[in-house]
């Protein structure tokens, strides 16, 4: 007989027990941190969501607030990844890239109806010293300034503002989905983008 825990599962590779056990902890984490909040879920809930034992956990992650750092930093590479895209599907014109940004935008309003992860973070967790907001800061900022330079080369009279304005519309699109529910004012979000960048034209 296995004496794996979960042998049934660890032989099946579609099964999570095959997935490694840092990967694991943190999708399991990331799941309950979005579902319950950061405070209001513990390590034994997620080393049980993830098919694994504090230990294991503490191994891999030195404390919750690491856990949680590591989390937001796998919320930060797929939200980053916007930007290889528009530069492989909109090479050399950063009009087109401006507007498919928009319409992602779009999509993860209606899909995400949570909020952004990492802004979540940063309301649950007021102490400004904590590591999260290091990471939640630097993603957010690194995020303004890739799209102040997609509207330098789309030729924006004023591309560190219109970045700016862009940026604050997304945030308020996201607490008015949580707060007003899709049909608030977040409904406006594509058309006041659009307005915006066309007040922001040169052309």
């Amino acid at each position: 007989m296995s004496s794996s825990k979960f042998p049934d599962k660890a032989a099946d590779l579609s099964s999570p027990a095959a997935i490694p056990p840092r990967e694991r902890i943190v999708s399991s984490a990331a799941d309950l941190f979005r579902k319950f909040g950061i405070r209001g879920i513990g390590v034994d809930a997620i080393a049980e969501a993830a098919q694994t034992n504090k230990m294991t956990l503490y191994r891999k992650f030195g404390s919750k607030d690491e856990l949680l750092c590591a989390t937001l930093r796998q919320v930060t590479q797929r939200a980053g990844a916007i930007w290889d895209e528009l530069e492989r599907d909109f090479a050399g014109d950063a009009a087109a890239q401006l507007k498919r940004w928009v319409e992602f935008q779009v999509d993860r309003l209606e899909q995400e109806p949570g909020g952004c992860d990492l802004a979540n973070a940063a309301v649950e967790l007021r102490d400004s010293d904590h590591p999260a907001h290091a990471v939640v800061q630097e993603f957010k900022n690194s995020q303004r300034n890739r799209l102040a330079a997609v509207c330098e080369a789309a030729g924006s009279s004023n591309p560190e503002l219109l970045a700016d304005t862009l940026s604050l519309l997304l945030e308020g699109a996201r607490v008015s989905v949580q707060t007003s529910g899709p049909e608030g004012s977040s409904r406006r979000f594509r058309e006041s983008c659009e307005a915006t960048i066309a007040a922001f034209s040169t052309k």
